[in-house]
């Protein structure tokens, strides 16, 4: 219980001061950015890829993630970038020979170095395992330290001999500033790349035109003779229309046709025999006397 002589309570005891700041150890955290996947926190084995952005990932665990991006996993944040299989680069790594293997120390009787890394650099030799920086070439995927690239100066990969140029150089795990840099280089890429596209699928439609303007050179000219022609005889017809009905305007004897907007009755045609007009209602046989109309109506279905 307390305060009964045995015990003399201490004021850190009593009183209750701030939380302290919980500090992440540094060994750790370059740890599970050096040896495990930034997707699926399992630890890094061949092959290993990379992101525009320098994260390194297990293949297999990209290759889950693009065939089924609803599932729920952890720290997907990270690869929200990596839209194919083609957005991340297979890794050339050079081994570490002095690299025993993650159950070296099963006895617990020797030294534990948690600085020993799996890769080096084949150039100075420095281990990767973040306290250098590292970069990659886009081209190639060999990986070297930053050391290295300043102090040999070369427009070639020192591994593979390929060209490269220092675009292609991305750092790998590197600070907030270098991933802001390359975030804008990532977004600079695509939109080249989708301008590019756009500039091939719009090239053949302009060849097929010019090769189709080539072939037949008087098609503009054939379009506006008949355009001049469709527009003379819309106003001829015009003209026509705007004559009184029924009277002849060519000089042949041809007798003009009557518009489609224009109604002509057939009593009033005199061509037509008094026959021929008996047979409408509109003719004078077919009107009766309201004597002859009945006044009243019967619904019958021969009215139907």
């Amino acid at each position: 219980m307390g305060c009964d002589g045995g015990t003399i309570p201490k004021r850190h005891e009593l009183v209750k001061g701030p939380k302290k700041v919980e500090k992440v150890d540094k060994n750790a955290e370059l740890a599970a950015k050096w040896k495990y996947c930034a997707l699926s926190q399992e630890k890094l084995r061949r092959p290993i890829v990379a992101c525009d952005l320098g994260r390194l990932f297990n293949k297999d665990a990209v290759i889950e993630y693009l065939l089924d991006k609803t599932a729920e996993r952890p720290n997907t944040e990270v690869a929200t970038h990596i839209r194919g299989i083609k957005d991340v680069t297979e890794l050339n790594l050079t081994d570490n020979p002095s690299w025993e293997g993650e159950g070296r120390n099963t006895k617990g009787d020797r030294y534990e170095d948690m600085h020993c890394s799996m890769f080096i650099c084949p150039v100075v030799g420095l281990e990767m395992n973040g306290k250098h920086k590292f970069c990659y070439l886009q081209t190639c995927g060999c990986v070297f330290s930053e050391r290295a690239l300043k102090e040999v100066k070369t427009e070639i990969c020192h591994k593979c001999g390929d060209p490269f140029q220092d675009g292609d150089m991305v750092v790998l795990n590197g600070p907030k500033d270098d991933v802001d840099k390359l975030m804008k280089r990532m977004l600079e890429k695509r939109a080249k790349a989708k301008t590019k596209k756009s500039k091939k699928s719009k090239g053949p439609e302009s060849v097929s035109k010019a090769s189709d303007s080539k072939e037949n050179p008087d098609s503009s000219q054939v379009d506006s003779v008949e355009g001049k022609t469709s527009t003379q005889t819309d106003g001829e017809s015009s003209q026509s229309e705007a004559g009184p009905s029924g009277s002849a305007s060519s000089s042949n004897g041809v007798k003009s046709s009557v518009g489609p907007g224009s109604k002509r009755s057939i009593q009033a045609m005199d061509e037509k025999s008094e026959v021929y007009k008996s047979l409408f209602t509109s003719h004078s046989s077919a009107k009766r006397t309201k004597a002859q109309t009945s006044n009243w109506v019967t619904h019958t279905p021969y009215h139907f």
